[in-house]
């Protein structure tokens, strides 16, 4: 069972660096869908190897997930912001 350290040593792979063949091609993972869901997230975590970093065919994907927010803002302020920050 992968611990969450080496889940965050996972997530600092360089996609920009990391040689290819070391990465699992998520086409071809296979999830039972009639286990329950811890199940399925353990045959995942284990087929995928690097949840944060994988191939889709032959493009790689570096998976990075936005810090939480310290304020509660609603979907339509998060886009209004992020519309303003594009105007710039």
């Amino acid at each position: 069972m992968t611990t969450l350290e080496e889940l965050s040593l996972l997530n600092k792979v360089n996609i920009e660096t990391v040689e290819h063949c070391h990465l699992i091609d998520i086409e071809t993972i296979y999830i039972d869908p009639s286990v329950p869901a811890p199940q399925r997230m353990l045959q995942y975590l284990e087929q995928i190897k690097n949840p944060y970093c994988f191939l889709c065919g032959e493009t790689p994907v570096k998976i990075q997930f936005a810090p939480k927010d310290t304020e509660k803002a609603d979907l339509g302020e998060k886009l209004k912001r992020y519309f303003l920050t594009l105007k710039r």
